[in-house]
């Protein structure tokens, strides 16, 4: 993640009415965007027709509607638009009609958190799961988005969570079995 100070202050001003704080943010954060998007791009089926610089934009054009936004940290900002990004390529495949509970799509290997080095995900059936595993244990879920997505290191997500690492350690593999276990259900 960019290890800019600035970013830090420009966060605490984002929420000021001029929004060139805003701007700023997403000046010195581009390329990270980019790198998040290109993760859940490399797990989507060959040939999907939405680019690594549209679903940048996209998240940009939400998170900019975050105007009084109250950020902690780089990492919330970075989990946000990570979120953001899941919930474009959702209704993405949604409006795409996409084939009916995951046909020729195999299932998202956990056992290690690089997006890019799993095949195509049915990012459908993944969103349904921990949309369940949230209901059931939010902070697991939230791990997931973090560790997953937004690829983030055991210390950077309990950072991020105000937790220790060793409770992301344990909570982690705890979502990992789960969502498997869901995901080969499906």
């Amino acid at each position: 993640m960019p290890d800019d100070p600035n970013i830090s202050r420009l966060l605490a001003a984002w929420a000021l009415p001029d929004g060139a704080s805003r701007d700023e943010v997403v000046a010195l954060v581009y390329d990270e965007l980019r790198r998040i998007a290109h993760r859940y791009l490399k797990g989507e089926r060959p040939g999907h027709t939405l680019q690594t610089t549209a679903l940048v934009n996209e998240a940009y054009l939400r998170i900019v509607e975050l105007d009084r936004m109250q950020w902690k940290d780089r990492a919330h900002f970075f989990a946000m638009a990570a979120t953001l990004m899941r919930r474009i390529l959702v209704d993405y495949a949604r409006q795409r009609g996409r084939g009916k509970r995951g046909a020729g799509v195999q299932i998202v290997p956990l056992d290690g958190h690089d997006v890019a080095a799993a095949g195509p995900v049915d990012i459908e059936a993944l969103d349904r799961a921990l949309e369940r595993l949230a209901a059931l244990d939010a902070q697991q879920a939230r791990i997931v988005e973090l560790r997953f997505f937004s690829g983030l290191t055991v210390e950077e997500t309990a950072a991020a969570l105000e937790v220790s690492p060793s409770t992301i350690k344990r909570d982690w593999a705890s979502a990992k079995a789960w969502l498997l276990v869901e995901l080969e259900a499906e």
